[in-house]
């Protein structure tokens, strides 16, 4: 071969590699790109349109929104459609579910470099299955206006919501069908387990004993029993969130200066929510980009005000009202998510002999 031919030969090769080497790590190994990727994820997923058009706009990627009803049925339909998946990202699967979807590996691992900003408290997966990518507190709340003075004193403890000061006082959601109503059944777990004279079984028989009020979920109790929600109900406590008090300030016209309700912290247990990749995508690149978006300052502090719970990432700024208008728990109550998983349906059967 002539020295010019060796020449062009070479500059070839480098010509080749170079264009190889072009684009995103998706196209790198095999992936098309793509134009659009689908989000999975429950149907209390609140975030602008705006904020997703900023992910579009730095990526050339459109997001396509699927909602698929409560967080439990959203896990459930990524796992019947494992095979065949019904979309590239899920969010919305919390910690009282999070073990069912990675037993199921329903998730591909990613580890994002936006977790540096992510307490380690909130990162359950060694693998890297599963994001944060928020947290909230299911707490008790009160109807400050029912309490105090010549009222019966706020209760501070969820062992006092069996007195008889209480009775008829406290509005739940059934856990069978309600996100916060589990919480406070896991709570309830978490507070008096399983062994001994008294137990959360006990706990849940005095309750009833006391007149607490079950409903389906959190828009019945809170919106229609609760005394301090749209003001309909008689009922001065019921399970809701530590954001709460923020939002009865936000959705109040006027404004008032203080929130009408407050946060009981005993009892609170805290929720995570994950975003994981599912298995399958033929879009992991735009995927991977969508999580790392999803931790972005842009996208966190979109959560406080729209979904109304704690962005995970700890540099994301927190509108005034959030820092204002509520009371977070100093300790909360959690459990392994694998015990949930193990224990979830045998509990919640359990649940459902006692309150009939």
């Amino acid at each position: 071969m002539t020295h010019k031919l060796m020449l062009a030969a070479v500059a070839l090769i480098a010509s080749t590699t170079m264009l190889s080497g072009c684009g995103d790590d998706g196209a790198a190994s095999g992936e098309a790109a793509v134009e659009e990727i689908v989000l999975v994820t429950h149907d209390s997923f609140a975030i602008p349109d705006d904020v997703l058009a900023a992910f579009e706009a730095e990526t050339g990627v459109a997001v396509r929104v699927l909602r698929s009803g409560d967080a439990g049925a959203t896990v459930n339909q990524a796992i019947l459609t494992k095979d065949n998946p019904i979309g590239d990202v899920l969010f919305g699967v919390d910690n009282t579910f999070v073990s069912r979807a990675l037993d199921a590996g329903i998730f591909r691992a990613y580890e994002s470099p936006g977790l540096q900003d992510v307490p380690a408290d909130l990162r359950i997966d060694a693998a890297y299955r599963v994001t944060p990518i928020d947290v909230g507190n299911v707490c008790l709340n009160y109807d400050k206006a029912a309490f105090g003075g010549d009222n019966v004193a706020v209760p501070t403890s969820l062992d006092q919501l069996t007195e008889a000061d209480y009775a008829g006082s406290l509005v739940v959601q059934d856990p069978t069908t309600s996100s916060p109503g589990l919480a406070f059944l896991l709570s309830t777990v978490a507070a008096f387990g399983e062994e001994g004279e008294y137990t959360w079984q006990t706990y849940w028989s005095e309750l009833i004993a006391n007149d607490v009020l079950v409903t389906s979920g959190w828009e019945e109790a809170y919106n229609g029993s609760f005394s301090g929600g749209s003001g309909q109900g008689d009922r001065p406590l019921v399970v809701s969130y530590a954001s709460s008090p923020p939002a009865e300030v936000i959705f109040s016209d006027p404004q008032p200066a203080e929130a009408p309700t407050g946060v009981i912290t005993d009892g609170c247990f805290r929720q995570i929510e994950f975003a994981g990749i599912l298995e399958g995508t033929a879009a992991g690149a735009a995927a991977e980009d969508l999580i790392d978006f999803m931790l972005s300052p842009t996208f966190q502090e979109a959560i406080p005000l729209n979904m109304f719970v704690y962005p995970a990432n700890a540099t994301a700024e927190l509108p005034p009202e959030f820092v204002e208008h509520t009371t977070l728990p100093s300790a909360t109550r959690t459990l392994d998510p694998a015990v949930i998983d193990a224990n979830r349906d045998r509990w919640l059967r359990e649940w459902i002999e006692l309150v009939r």
